[in-house]
């Protein structure tokens, strides 16, 4: 997704989070890559396999008034040449023109069209820096390799602009070049030295190229000025202080990021590894000092304005987007010419990580990734879920083979879950939002086992707002329902984007399963990501969604008979993460549907395996399973496919 990036250059964490997700989110947690040995905390890897880069360091202001100004600068008004080069106020109206045009089809996540009129406008004018540095972003959200090109030449153009080299930067961090990637985000902190986005691009280059201490004085540097938004660059400070054996700075550095973003996705990891560090006296103060609680931790997103109606060109834009996506369709009459699915005769189920041969000796060791895929699906009959099937029942192919081997078959009721619920939040839901809380909590009570379960709530309108992080006791996440408020407009693709990361994130040991529950109409008028984003990150990260419309039908078919796009955005977020979409009609049909979700939810099955003829390519790989029992065909709900893990260099 493209949103407001040319008023100012674009950063590490916004391009990150705008333009590379889906390269970063093929392998995300599951299938995370083999990391450098010196890594001591999870996800501060770089390379196309990057995980942290993905986490928001926060969102950026952005100021467009330059854009909406003549940028001839008539009126002598004082120009902020870190945002904009003095070349670029040279530009003749044309070539202005056709760089808003482009800058708005951006922002409506259209960079293909996009490309057209930045073309023209680099032609009309040769030195135009930010039209270079807005096409170099547009190919990179084509996967198109001429975007290094752009930023090269915006660079060469304008040798005192410090954006073109913070692109530079992360596109080194892409291809794992932390050095390449430290000298141009140098540059670029050289030029704009105050600006702690800035900083801690170059604190996350530091630490990949092994600068540990320059990493932690840059990580100072950074909490020094107002950082709000961007806590995770405390983590990498821990990281590098682990590297350098400095304890004392890396449980300073673990407690500072869960005193200013308790609820951020890492703060789990950081929790246990503060835990594992902490001196006997840390250990008896601890809970009561460094990690407070808030009511609610605010993620801001960028407000940017469009009409919202179940129907409209936003929501048309990206059901258009993913129709691009490899063909998903399943067939269920079509039997896979495959055997059934056998388990390893005597093999103990293995875990979805092989560890790292020194991570028993060693708690912050990475474990190494293998290729192995562990996929979650139901099975019905004429509506009724069937809970009996044995692998022989089963019949899978992966890239139209089947596969290598089976490593474990269970149902999904013998696994801990870890479950996210989201509730919309915002103005479009206002008359129903007090019976939809209570739906909600009834549904909690329901579906958690307080033994072995941990579940988050959270809201969103404009805002995602974490009212309850996770825990295993129903009343406490209850009451984090009952404290959500009402109001503001819709980020639905942000909050799928936030949840699923931080489902993701919470460190399991072994196996367990992750859903996300989202209560929405379904539409969306503020997301920074795209559709396209969220379906991608619930995929790589293996949640399963399942999104229940708090539309009412009355409103639905008479105004929009048939499906209307805000549903059909509900029925991918589930068809293609493998769970459902529900659509109950009227508030008495939520609740009642609501109280059959959790056998739904606790009625699948997992199959974990290794693909045959498996490639760390970044190439999609289709799944397909067909379920017979007693000679009867079944209705089987999973996920489409994936992408492989992308290995450096691919």
């Amino acid at each position: 997704m493209l949103t407001r990036v040319f008023a100012r250059p674009l950063n590490f964490c916004n391009l990150f989070k705008s333009f590379l997700p889906r390269i970063a989110l093929y392998v995300l947690l599951l299938l995370m890559g083999p990391v450098a040995a010196h890594a001591q905390l999870p996800y501060t890897s770089g390379g196309p396999n990057s995980a942290f880069a993905q986490l928001d360091f926060g969102q950026i202001d952005v100021d467009d008034q330059i854009w909406d100004a003549d940028t001839n600068n008539s009126n002598g008004d004082v120009v902020d040449f870190s945002a904009v080069s003095p070349l670029d106020l040279q530009a003749p109206r044309k070539a202005v023109q056709e760089f808003k045009h482009a800058r708005s089809l951006m922002k409506e996540q259209n960079s293909k069209d996009a490309v057209r009129f930045l073309e023209r406008a680099v032609a009309i004018y040769p030195k135009f820096v930010s039209a270079y540095n807005a096409l170099g972003l547009a190919y990179l959200d084509q996967h198109d390799p001429r975007a290094r090109m752009e930023f090269e030449t915006a660079a060469k153009l304008d040798d005192q602009f410090p954006g073109s080299y913070e692109n530079l930067g992360v596109l080194d961090l892409s291809v794992d070049d932390f050095a390449g990637a430290d000298s141009n985000l140098q540059k670029a902190a050289s030029l704009r030295p105050n600006d702690p986005r800035t900083l801690t691009a170059l604190a996350f280059a530091e630490n990949g190229d092994r600068k540990y201490a320059e990493c932690l004085r840059t990580v100072r540097r950074v909490h020094s000025f107002d950082h709000r938004g961007m806590a995770n660059v405390h983590y990498i400070g821990a990281a590098a202080a682990l590297s350098l054996r400095d304890l004392d700075s890396a449980r300073r550095e673990l407690g500072l990021l869960l005193n200013e973003d308790p609820t951020n996705p890492l703060s789990p990891v950081a929790r246990k590894k503060l835990t594992a560090i902490a001196s006997p006296s840390d250990q008896e103060t601890q809970a009561a000092t460094v990690v407070p609680q808030r009511e609610q931790q605010l993620v801001a997103v960028e407000n940017w304005h469009l009409e919202t109606f179940p129907n409209n060109q936003h929501l048309a834009e990206q059901l258009t987007e993913i129709s691009d996506a490899p063909d998903l369709d399943s067939c269920d009459r079509c039997k896979p010419q495959s055997q059934p699915l056998l388990l390893a005769a005597e093999v103990a189920p293995a875990p979805l990580f092989e560890p790292h041969p020194a991570a028993a000796a060693n708690l912050f060791t990475i474990r190494q990734s293998v290729d192995e895929t562990a996929l979650f699906f139901s099975v019905s009959h004429r509506g009724h879920l069937v809970n009996d099937l044995s692998p022989s029942d089963i019949h899978i192919l992966d890239n139209n083979k089947p596969p290598a081997k089976i490593l474990e078959f269970k149902p999904q009721s013998k696994l801990p879950l870890r479950l996210g619920l989201l509730i919309d939040t915002s103005d479009s839901v206002q008359r129903r939002f007090s019976f939809e809380k209570h739906a909600a909590e009834e549904f909690i009570q329901r579906v958690l086992n307080p033994e072995s379960d941990f579940a988050f709530v959270a809201g969103f309108s404009d805002q995602i707002a974490v009212s309850q992080d996770f825990t295993s006791d129903p009343e406490v996440l209850s009451r984090g329902i009952e404290n959500l408020d009402n109001n503001g407009e819709t980020a639905l693709f942000d909050a799928v984007y936030f949840a699923c990361w931080k489902l993701a994130a919470y460190p399991d040991e072994g196996r367990v399963a992750k859903v996300l529950v989202v209560l929405t109409d379904g539409e969306d008028n503020s997301s920074h990501r795209s559709l396209k984003q969220a379906l991608e990150i619930a995929e790589a990260a293996g949640v399963t969604v399942y999104s229940v419309s708090t539309a009412e039908a009355t409103h639905s078919v008479s105004q929009f008979p048939g499906k209307t796009d805000a549903d059909k955005i509900l029925e991918e977020l589930a068809a293609r993460s493998g769970g459902e979409a529900i659509f109950p009609g009227s508030l008495n049909a939520l609740d009642r549907y609501l109280a059959k979700l959790p056998e739904v939810i606790r009625s699948r099955y997992l199959i974990a395996y290794r693909p045959a003829n498996f490639a760390p390519n970044g190439k999609y790989r289709s799944i397909r399973v067909v379920a017979e029992k007693d000679g009867r065909r079944l209705h089987v709900t999973t996920r489409k496919g994936y992408y492989a893990r992308l290995t450096a260099g691919n």
